[in-house]
């Protein structure tokens, strides 16, 4: 009786076991579109931080405009500056220099003028 009870058990263990192995070893076209698609996204992401950084770069080399409290966002060489400015000439003085940045594509100054 002993010896029936341990084959079942070895038995059930057997068949656990190439249950377990066989899902693992299935084939995972299902989740390579996903993985094809993360790449570009992550390298699109570095192209956004990268013109990000560029255009913050020209700005505070650029005469006349306090970068202090601007912050530049860029989505696919379209960009973004948000935040203050000392004065209101300032504000069109850093969207004509985010303009000028190579790869960008459009410029929206949400800039305003900081109240003292």
């Amino acid at each position: 009786m002993k010896s029936v009870a341990i084959l079942k058990t070895l038995g059930a263990a057997l068949c656990l076991s190439v249950a377990c192995s066989a899902s693992y070893a299935q084939d995972n076209s299902a989740s390579a579109p996903a993985a094809a698609m993360a790449a570009p996204a992550t390298s699109a992401k570095k192209a956004d931080r990268k013109l990000g950084y560029t255009v913050r770069k020209a700005l505070s080399k650029a005469q006349g405009v306090d970068v202090s409290n601007i912050t530049v966002r860029s989505h696919g060489g379209a960009v973004t500056l948000t935040g203050t400015v000392p004065d209101e000439g300032q504000i069109d003085k850093a969207g004509e220099v985010a303009k000028g940045v190579s790869g960008v594509t459009s410029v929206t100054n949400k800039l305003t003028v900081m109240q003292q």
